[in-house]
């Protein structure tokens, strides 16, 4: 017995020092991981090194926006009052921290990133909407030195959309996060912001007009949001244009303009190589048919009809290649019974700087397809085509003209810019509220043109991260099928077999 007592004894001494040699190994493990996990992360914050995944690419800032950052020596302030459950949640918020990465090597350059859940941080998101004088989510606001710029949401997806008797469909095609963060951020670090001047007097549509119908106030919102000023002029109290104009618009005026107003006006685009914009209504004589005449553009008679949804509105999915619509790629713009713009082809030509011939140079930005025609029965409602009385299509609602220094030319002179559009509605409070497109990207994107901020970057779009598969109700169902009946049941039927072959 005694010595299987020590055989025993022995026994447990042996199984305690293994246990003893096995603990220090294990804690002597631990001490080596936690020594190597503080030595790499002083590494690291030393000595950083950034990798791209693969999956994360296309969150990478393009060569443009690089330089652009690299240009800049301020401090600029992002607020995104952005919802988990926005339909690009992730691909804002890795983009937005993508710049506040590359920002902080920049010198010079400091870019504050916050991202707040309105649903979850209440009290924060309170307190910077005072701030930023925000009224609604999904929103990401650019600050600097004063100057505010608003990117909504609902902006930075491109979808393709359809038309059908049905209705619209749209499917989400492209990321225009880059895009639009770019330019907001060029957009609030120029110092200089362009005043927009609305010519008042005629019956034109009103800035501070908050009127549901035919008020401006929205636009005229926008516009501010796009970090221009907005002001009212009449041309004869003022004695002609302001010299701080960098923009004049004409929107929508019911009744007739003097000679002396249409001198002022055509003085300012003349010998001040001025930028103005004409929203004209159809079936209204505001007199400034001479004046566009000038410059190879024509107001025709009747109305613009084509692809519609009840008869009143035109739908346009077609631009021309110019840099006001060059961004429009599946964006559909609704005009409301535009008037025909055409190119006449009458602009008259003059000698500029180099002594070469100088004409002012047309570009239609949309029009209709060859369904569209030109409804001069406007009794009809809705519009029908009349070979006899209506003319075919293509018919532009839209058309651009710049005259100044031919391309090519090196000449610092400023040329002269116009956009006439058959229509004043389609910016109104009520069309912003109740349009399918880019209306008020359309007007956004012709205004700066005019002011010469083309040069907000255009970054082409990237594919979101997460995509919508394009399939059919029947397709859906099999899938549904598939991943719910088909996989688990394979998995049962595989488990009975084995049961039913180990109970054999």
């Amino acid at each position: 017995m005694s010595g299987e007592t020590k055989d025993i004894k022995s026994g447990v001494w042996r199984q305690r020092r293994r246990r003893v040699v096995t603990g220090l190994n294990v804690g002597v493990a631990v001490v080596l991981m936690c020594s190597a996990v503080v030595l790499l992360n002083v590494l690291v914050s030393r000595f950083p090194y950034r990798v791209q995944l693969k999956s994360s690419a296309h969150q990478e800032l393009s060569g443009r926006t690089m330089g652009l950052l690299e240009g800049l020596n301020t401090k600029v302030n992002v607020v995104a009052f952005l919802p988990v459950d926005a339909e690009v949640y992730d691909d804002v918020r890795l983009l937005l921290r993508e710049y506040e990465y590359v920002a902080r090597d920049i010198e010079g350059l400091t870019l504050n990133l916050e991202i707040v859940d309105p649903s979850r941080d209440i009290a924060r998101t309170r307190d910077l909407a005072k701030e930023y004088d925000v009224k609604k989510e999904d929103v990401i606001v650019f600050a600097c030195g004063g100057r505010k710029k608003y990117v909504e949401i609902k902006d930075l997806i491109q979808y393709n959309i359809k038309l059908s008797e049905r209705g619209i469909s749209r499917n989400v095609i492209g990321f225009l996060g880059e895009q639009a963060f770019s330019s907001a951020i060029l957009s609030v670090t120029q110092e200089r912001t362009p005043v927009v001047y609305f010519v008042k007097g005629h019956g034109e549509r009103d800035v501070e007009d908050f009127g549901r119908q035919g008020g401006y106030s929205g636009i005229a919102r926008e516009i501010r949001r796009d970090n221009m000023d907005v002001s009212t002029l009449q041309l004869v109290e003022s004695g002609g244009v302001p010299e701080d104009c960098a923009a004049l618009v004409l929107a929508g005026p019911d009744r007739k303009l003097s000679k002396i107003e249409i001198g002022y006006i055509n003085d300012y685009l003349k010998s001040r190589h001025g930028r103005a914009m004409f929203l004209m209504d159809p079936s209204v004589n505001a007199g400034v048919d001479g004046l566009l005449g000038e410059w190879g553009v024509g107001l025709g008679k009747g109305v613009a009809a084509g692809l519609t949804f009840t008869g009143h509105e035109l739908v346009i999915g077609q631009y021309g290649d110019h840099p006001i619509t060059r961004s429009f790629d599946n964006v559909t713009t609704m005009f409301y019974m535009p008037r025909p713009v055409l190119k006449t082809g009458a602009a008259r030509s003059e000698r500029n700087g180099s002594g070469e011939e100088d004409r002012a140079r047309v570009t239609v930005l949309a029009s209709t397809g060859k369904e569209g025609w030109v409804e001069n029965d406007l009794s009809q409602d809705p519009p029908r085509f009349d070979r006899e009385s209506d003319g075919s299509g293509p018919v532009s609602v839209a058309v651009a003209v710049e005259k100044g220094v031919n391309p090519g030319v090196d000449v610092e002179i400023q040329s002269t810019r116009l956009v006439v559009i058959g229509d004043s509605y389609f910016v109104s409070n009520a069309a912003l509220e109740g349009s399918v497109g880019g209306n008020s990207g359309f007007f956004l994107s012709a205004l700066n043109w005019l002011v010469e901020r083309e040069s907000l970057l255009r970054v082409a779009p990237r594919p979101p991260s997460q995509l919508t598969p394009d399939m059919s109700d029947e397709q859906w169902k099999k899938l549904f099928l598939m991943t719910v009946t088909g996989v688990p049941g394979v998995i049962a039927l595989l488990g009975i077999l084995v049961w039913w072959r180990r109970r054999g």
